[in-house]
């Protein structure tokens, strides 16, 4: 069992995390109302937590809700009959009205904070969890609960950034069994290695894959900076077989460009190339990002982090949006950390352990230059270009393919004038490949809907898509903001 935490580690942890967040919100009047509100949901949540875990309380339990408050807002001054009695009468968790707000915000502004703030509870909820130095499974399943009921909001309305929350049972304090040194737990496949079928299919060869890149739409500079690189590692990999002299080789690299460009596909390609030239053991991709890598309270970043890198080891390591991780500016931010244990891990594991950091290419350009280990490990850069609205279109007329739609000339003359608009009309906030997949998503919406009504329908019917459902789909685009 972990030393429990003091109650001023408590609020200090819980002020920098729930501060920090709403400094970054940039509509000021959801960051009024979550200044009002927020104090309240979370000490909901520290009684919901302490409940799932029995509703045992203890004198201490007072001191660490008392702590649950932010600077400006008044301290509550609970007496411990009565937190005994709220945890007993603890109601279901339900998303907070704040909650509604902000994912309004998102939805016209594309923006991510309703996403980032279940992250931000799962945090929180885990600190109060290990007031008594243990998360239990009890308590981390009670929190994954609350979190799939958040994530499920999310999902509903459409927003961007569906990528899997923290688990919470990643943080459980586990016990040795007795007489063992080792903590009985089920033993999962953990993310990168193959379960025994995938292990059973044949590898594919260096030629399947460089053909699967040049099948790739767009993507010439990268594509020809792929080819030159694994071309530079093969003539390696022979200089060294006849005993030759090498340069020093880093094949570490940075991917740089807007959201939707194709880089975790190119990614995921390098590490299976890689595989068949013979530099990576395995091959196989590790996709995560800041929330994936850091945690809200000492002490549990470097545990986080380590774990993914193992997980990585023998393949690739993608980290998205890697400049979030020395971006904040907190003063006890965590993201520094997680750089730090990257950083030995790729010069412990060299020769098996290739990492790709990706994201905006201003952004990440201070990335790079904010370390200097960084700008040592890191001296290969893709630039991905964004999709001009002919090579959009390509990409709408493949998702149609793969599931079974098909267009006439007037139906492709108008997905074609919509994608070339969208291309032009670009702000910083075009999605390239997302935009086009929303597209698509939309025109599906828009023919099922047509369809639905019809009396008789036949196969050809169900799989045309109409310049009518295009247009149709083009103007809700307009409508939700897209």
């Amino acid at each position: 069992m972990k030393t429990p935490l003091s109650s001023g580690e408590v609020h200090k942890q819980y002020e920098e995390g729930v501060g920090a967040f709403i400094r970054s919100v940039p509509d000021a009047a959801l960051r009024l109302r979550l200044k009002g509100e927020v104090d309240d949901f979370f000490r909901s949540a520290a009684l919901g937590v302490w409940q799932a875990d029995g509703g045992t309380v203890t004198p201490g339990y007072v001191e660490y809700y008392n702590a649950i408050y932010l600077r400006g807002n008044p301290a509550p001054s609970i007496l411990f009959w009565e937190l005994g009695t709220s945890v007993s009468n603890c109601p279901p968790f339900q998303s907070p009205d704040f909650f509604h707000r902000m994912r309004a915000v998102d939805k016209v502004s594309r923006g991510q904070f309703s996403r980032r703030f279940i992250d931000l509870y799962t945090l929180m909820a885990l600190l109060f969890a290990a007031v008594d130095g243990v998360v239990s499974d009890t308590e981390a399943g009670y929190v994954n609960q609350c979190t799939d009921v958040l994530t499920r909001l999310c999902d509903r309305d459409g927003l961007e950034g569906g990528k899997r929350p923290l688990d919470a049972k990643d943080f459980v304090t586990l016990r040795p069994a007795a007489g063992t040194d080792v903590p009985p737990a089920a033993v999962p496949v953990p993310a990168g290695e193959e379960t025994e079928e995938e292990k059973a299919q044949p590898e594919p060869t260096l030629e399947e894959l460089m053909a699967e890149l040049d099948g790739l739409c767009g993507l010439s500079k990268v594509k020809a900076d792929v080819k030159s690189l694994v071309n530079l590692v093969k003539v390696r990999k022979l200089r060294e077989a006849e005993g030759l002299p090498v340069p020093p080789l880093s094949l570490h690299l940075v991917f740089m460009g807007n959201p939707g460009t194709g880089k975790t596909t190119v990614a995921r390609l390098l590490a299976k190339l890689y595989h068949a030239i013979g530099v990576l053991s395995k091959g196989q991709l590790v996709e995560v990002d800041r929330s994936g890598l850091v945690a809200g309270f000492v002490g549990q970043t470097a545990l986080k982090t380590q774990e993914v890198i193992t997980k990585a080891i023998g393949g690739v390591l993608f980290i998205d949006e890697a400049y979030a991780l020395t971006s904040h500016t907190g003063q006890n931010d965590f993201g520094q950390e997680a750089v730090e244990v990257l950083l030995k891990n790729m010069e412990d594991h060299r020769d098996d352990l290739v990492v790709i950091v990706a994201g905006y290419t201003d952004l990440m350009a201070d990335f790079i230059h904010s370390n200097p280990g960084l700008e040592s490990r890191f001296n290969k850069y893709f630039y991905f270009e964004d999709y001009t609205g002919e090579e959009l279109f390509q990409i709408f007329q493949s998702m149609c393919g793969k599931n079974g739609y098909v267009m006439d000339e007037a139906a492709q003359t108008c997905a074609r004038d919509v994608l070339q608009e969208m291309y032009a009309d670009r702000d910083e906030n075009f999605g390239n490949a997302r935009d086009a997949r929303n597209f698509f998503e939309r025109s599906v919406a828009c023919q099922s809907d047509r369809v639905a009504v019809l009396e008789t329908v036949d196969k050809d019917t169900l799989m045309a898509l109409t310049a009518d459902d295009l247009k149709k789909a083009a103007g809700d685009g307009e409508e939700t903001g897209e």
